[in-house]
C-alpha cells in the first residue's frame, strides 16, 4: 500500500480490530431489479413453466380465457396459461382464479363443458385490472400490455410490489362471484323463458316480441314477469346486467 497515496489510502487502508486483525467490510447489497422483462415465444413459454413448476402452497390468478375470441392470438399461447394452471393445481392446494363475467359466457356459449374443467376455485367479477400467475405469495408474471402473454411479460420479485398484487386479488377475490354458484343459477332459467329474455335484450315491444314468438301479448307479458322475479329484479333496464351475473348470457 506504499504507492497509496493521499485521501485514497485512507479509504482503502485495512482498519484493525480489537484483536489486531483487520475488518472485512461487509459487501455492498446489490440492488433488486423492480421486474424482469421476457420477450419472444420460447423465452416467455419457458419462463411460465418454470414459474409454475416452482409452485409449492399457492397459485393466484387474474385471467381472461376469452380473450383469444377476440383478438387473434398466436400459438401456443391461447391455452397457454391455463395449460400451466391446470398442472399446478394437481398438486399445488391453493389455486384462486379471478375471471371476468363476460368470459364466462363465451366460453359457455362455446363449450358448456369448459366452466367445469376450470382448475381450482374460481370466482367472477364485472372484470379483472390485468392479467396475471403469482406463485406462492413470491413471484409474480404480468403481461407486459397487462392483456396477452404473447407481447412480452414482466417477472416481478420485488416482495412489496408482491404484496401490492396479492392484496389487489384479495380484494377482487372478495368482491366475486363463485363459479358454482353462477352455474346453479344459469341452470334455473326455464327453456320457455330463454326466448323473451332475448326478445328483452334486443330491445323488441311486447306486441313485437310476441308476435315473433306466437303468442298473445297477455301471456308474453306474464313470462316477461316471471322472468323479472327469477333474476330478483323488478326493472327491464336491469334483466341485461343480472342475466349477465347469473351467466345466462
Amino acid at each position: 500500500m506504499a504507492n497509496v497515496q493521499g485521501p485514497v489510502r485512507g479509504l482503502v487502508a485495512p482498519r484493525e480490530s480489537g484483536e489486531g486483525a483487520p475488518a472485512r467490510a461487509a459487501p455492498p447489497s446489490a440492488a433488486r431489479p423492480p421486474g424482469q422483462p421476457v420477450t419472444g415465444a420460447r423465452h416467455i413459454c419457458a419462463a411460465l413453466a418454470a414459474l409454475i413448476e416452482s409452485a409449492r402452497r399457492e397459485v393466484l390468478t387474474f385471467d381472461d380465457p376469452a380473450v383469444g375470441l377476440r383478438r387473434p392470438v398466436p400459438e401456443p399461447f391461447p391455452e397457454l396459461a391455463g395449460a400451466c394452471v391446470r398442472t399446478a393445481s394437481e398438486r399445488v392446494r391453493t389455486v384462486r382464479q379471478v375471471l371476468p363475467r363476460q368470459a364466462l359466457a363465451r366460453l359457455t356459449a362455446l363449450d358448456p363443458g369448459s366452466v367445469a374443467r376450470l382448475p381450482g376455485r374460481a370466482r367472477l367479477t364485472e372484470g379483472i385490472p390485468f392479467k396475471m400467475v403469482l406463485v406462492d405469495r413470491s413471484v409474480a408474471a404480468i403481461p407486459l400490455d397487462l392483456e396477452v402473454l404473447h407481447n412480452g411479460l414482466l417477472l416481478v420479485r420485488d416482495p412489496v410490489v408482491v404484496h401490492a398484487l396479492v392484496r389487489a386479488h384479495h380484494a377482487w377475490w372478495e368482491a366475486g362471484e363463485d363459479v358454482g354458484a353462477v352455474r346453479q343459477q344459469g341452470a334455473a332459467l326455464p327453456p320457455r323463458l330463454r326466448p323473451v329474455l332475448d326478445a328483452l335484450l334486443a330491445g323488441l315491444t311486447d306486441e313485437t316480441a310476441a308476435a315473433r314468438l306466437g303468442i298473445s301479448a297477455r301471456t308474453y307479458s306474464r313470462r316477461v314477469g316471471e322472468l323479472l322475479n327469477a333474476l330478483g329484479t323488478t326493472s327491464r333496464f336491469r334483466a341485461g346486467a343480472e342475466a349477465a351475473r347469473r351467466g345466462w348470457l
